[in-house]
């Protein structure tokens, strides 16, 4: 049903995670995010509540491995849930219930964890990861190519619909938020989400700059501001 990777970027600071499904508006209720703090994924018969919770763990100062220990010792029907996370320094932690569906798995590396459920096989999680370990660029590129590497190993038992990235570096807004919420083609959501990513790239600092100091910004280029 779902598989998707949480990852630091050491070299910028930044924070992000991409998550695809056979699922509906999957980024909605499954990827976190927060600067300078980490990157969190809840997943598997989904509490949206999670992501924040060990976001929440990790500001107070507890390392992702605290984080999710606390989590899972603290919440009811734990054993249905397939949690990840990673921390300031890039350690990371990840957890699949008892209750996790179908064919599940996880993974973890350097600065990043993927997890997933509903599999074709239980090495797509590997397969996420080594793609982001062995991909440069920015930080949505790495989980984009990563993203895309789950599906070529096999990706879900069934299509999927849905995906979505999210990003964040020194702003408290994420610089990168896309998500493809549904596709009816099989398995076109992640070509879809490239495609906005590709579109969204070179406008990505124009925005940045208008947040920050509107007098340097670019023209908007829309009919009205020539």
């Amino acid at each position: 049903m779902t598989f998707s990777i949480a990852a630091h970027c050491p070299k910028t600071g930044m924070f992000g995670v991409t998550v695809t499904s056979s699922s509906i508006c999957v980024a909605s209720r499954c990827a976190f995010a927060r600067r300078k703090v980490g990157a969190a994924l809840s997943q598997n018969v989904t509490d949206p509540n999670l992501g924040g919770r060990l976001l929440d763990l990790c500001e107070n100062g507890a390392t992702a491995e605290e984080a999710l220990v606390k989590v899972i010792a603290e919440t009811p029907n734990i054993q249905w849930r397939q949690l990840g996370i990673v921390d300031s320094n890039g350690y990371n932690a990840c957890y699949s219930g008892e209750h996790t569906l179908g064919i599940n798995a996880m993974a973890q590396g350097d600065n990043c964890t993927a997890i997933g459920n509903l599999l074709a096989n239980e090495d797509i999680p590997g397969a996420i990861v080594n793609a982001f370990e062995n991909t440069g660029g920015h930080l949505a590129e790495r989980l984009l190519m990563a993203l895309q590497a789950g599906l070529d190993a096999g990706g879900e038992a069934g299509p999927i619909h849905s995906a979505g990235i999210k990003v964040y570096a020194d702003q408290e807004w994420p610089v990168v938020d896309l998500r493809v919420d549904w596709d009816p083609t099989p398995d076109n959501a992640i070509s879809r989400l490239r495609d906005i990513w590709e579109e969204y790239q070179p406008q990505m600092q124009p925005y940045i700059t208008r947040a920050a100091n509107p007098a340097e910004s670019e023209s908007y280029g829309v009919p009205g501001d020539e």
